[in-house]
C-alpha cells in the first residue's frame, strides 16, 4: 500500500487490531441470521509526510451507508461545543446575514442549527441520508453528496462559495484526503476561512486511545501532517487550537494559500515545534504501541471474567465506534456484557457489530440495575456519570477500560 497522501511505500505498521466489521454498521435482529463481513484493521505510518493510515479494504460507500447511525446531537457536551463554536467564529470573523457558512460532514445539523438561530445563511453537506434527514427536519438546507474538489467547484460555480466552512472530525473519515483538502480550497471566498477538528494523534499515543482507531477513519492527525497536506492542495493552516473534546483535539484554521488573507499566529509554530520534540517525524515514536492496547484489551478482560464469577450484574453505556473497536478487539460478547445502553433512537433494538451485543434504552438499564457500568466512550465520562448519576442509589460502580482500566 502507499501513502494517500504522497505516494510512499508504507512499511512502518503503527497497531494491528486483528479484523471487525465496520464500526457504525450496526445490525437489526433480521440481520443477525446472516454473516457480516469483517476487514483487517491495520494502520501503517508514512515515513515521508508521518500520515498515519488504515490499510484499504472497502470503499467509502461501505462505511458511510444510508442508514449511518451516528448522530451528533446525542451527546449534550458536543452540542455545546458547538453552539460554542459558532459563537465564537460569528465573533471572530464577523459574520453577518450577508455571510455564507458551510458545514461539510453536517450529520444531523447538530451545529448549523445555530448558525441558522443567528441568522447567517447556511447549507450543509452531508451523503448519509439518515442524519441529512434529521438535518432537514431542523430547516437546514443540504447538499446530500460526498465532498470533493468536484463538487465544490461546482458550487462556487452556483455561486454557493463559503466565507466560513466548518469540517469537524471528518478529515480523518474520507479515503481521497487530497481531493477533499482542495475542495475546499475551491469552496471559499478569497478572505475565505477553513476550520477544522480531528483527534489529535499525539494524545493518542500518548493516552494510548487505540480505540478510536477503526475502518471509517483512515487518517490519524498531527499538525505535521496535515500542514504539509493542505500545502499540497491550495490551503494555509494560519492558527491552531488544542481542545479537550474526543480525548483531546486540534482545531486548525486554513486560509487559501494563494490569498493568504489572515495572519499566521505564532501558535502554528509552537505546536509544530512540541510535535517535533515529541519524536512524530521519527520511526521511534510509533514503536511499542502495540502492547500497550493489548494490556488495556487483557486487563478488561480479566475484569470481566471475574465480575461474572462474582455473579455481579454487567452493563455498558454507549454504542459508539470506539466501544465497537474495543469489543471486536478484545474478543467480548453477550456472556460478558450482555447490553449496550445508548440514548440515540436509532441504534435502540439493534445490535452491535461484531459482537452482536444488544443495544437498548436507559429504562433497561434502570430496571436491570447492574452492578458495573463499562461506559465505552471515555472521552464523555463525566456527561455519563452525570446523566446516571442515581444508578449511585443501588451501588453501582463505573468502569472504564481506556487509557487504562478504571472503577470508581
Amino acid at each position: 500500500m502507499r501513502c494517500r497522501h504522497c505516494g510512499t511505500l508504507l512499511e512502518l505498521p503503527f497497531i494491528d487490531l486483528g479484523s471487525a466489521p465496520p464500526s457504525n454498521s450496526y445490525l437489526t435482529e433480521a440481520a443477525l441470521n446472516g454473516p457480516e463481513t469483517w476487514y483487517p484493521l491495520r494502520t501503517l505510518v508514512c515515513t515521508s509526510c508521518w500520515l498515519v493510515q488504515t490499510e484499504d479494504h472497502a470503499g467509502r460507500e461501505e462505511f458511510f451507508s444510508e442508514d449511518y447511525a451516528y448522530f451528533s446531537s446525542t451527546s449534550t457536551s458536543w452540542l455545546a461545543h458547538a453552539k460554542a463554536y459558532v459563537e465564537a467564529m460569528a465573533d471572530r470573523f464577523d459574520l453577518t446575514p450577508e455571510s455564507m457558512v458551510v458545514e461539510v460532514a453536517a450529520n444531523d445539523g447538530y451545529l448549523l442549527q445555530y448558525v441558522k438561530a443567528c441568522g447567517i445563511p447556511c447549507y450543509g453537506i452531508e451523503p448519509t441520508a439518515s442524519t441529512a434527514a434529521a438535518a432537514r427536519a431542523k430547516g437546514i438546507e443540504i447538499d446530500e453528496r460526498f465532498f470533493g474538489v468536484e463538487l465544490a467547484r461546482e458550487l462556487a460555480v452556483a455561486g454557493r462559495r463559503a466565507d466560513l466552512t466548518a469540517a469537524n472530525n471528518v478529515l480523518a473519515h474520507v479515503p481521497d484526503i487530497n481531493d477533499f483538502v482542495s475542495g475546499f480550497a475551491a469552496l471559499l471566498n478569497p478572505a475565505g476561512v477553513a476550520t477544522f477538528e480531528f483527534p489529535h494523534l499525539l494524545r493518542l499515543v500518548q493516552e494510548n486511545q487505540f480505540d478510536t482507531i477503526y475502518h471509517e477513519h483512515y487518517s490519524y492527525l498531527s499538525l505535521t501532517a496535515v500542514s504539509r497536506i493542505f500545502a499540497a492542495n491550495g490551503l494555509r493552516c494560519f492558527d491552531v487550537e488544542e481542545l479537550p473534546t474526543h480525548g483531546g483535539s486540534l482545531r486548525i484554521y486554513a486560509d487559501r494559500a494563494d490569498t493568504g488573507a489572515h495572519e499566521i499566529s505564532p501558535r502554528v509554530a509552537a505546536l509544530l515545534a512540541r510535535e517535533g520534540d515529541a519524536g512524530m517525524a521519527e520511526v521511534a515514536f510509533y514503536s511499542g504501541f502495540q502492547p500497550r492496547a493489548e494490556k488495556v484489551k487483557d486487563d478488561l478482560l480479566a475484569f470481566l471474567i471475574d465480575a461474572k464469577r462474582k455473579g455481579l450484574r454487567i452493563g455498558a453505556y454507549g454504542a459508539a465506534a470506539k466501544g465497537n473497536t474495543l469489543m471486536n478487539f478484545a474478543g467480548i460478547r453477550p456472556d460478558l456484557v450482555p447490553y449496550v445502553v445508548d440514548r440515540a433512537e436509532a441504534k435502540q433494538g439493534k445490535f452491535m457489530p461484531g459482537s452482536r451485543i444488544p443495544i437498548v434504552g436507559e429504562a433497561h438499564l434502570k430496571s436491570d440495575r447492574p452492578d458495573i457500568v463499562l461506559i465505552l466512550p471515555w472521552n464523555i465520562k463525566t456527561e455519563v456519570v452525570n446523566q446516571l448519576g442515581y444508578a449511585r442509589d443501588w451501588g453501582a460502580r463505573f468502569a472504564t477500560a481506556v487509557p487504562e482500566l478504571t472503577v470508581v
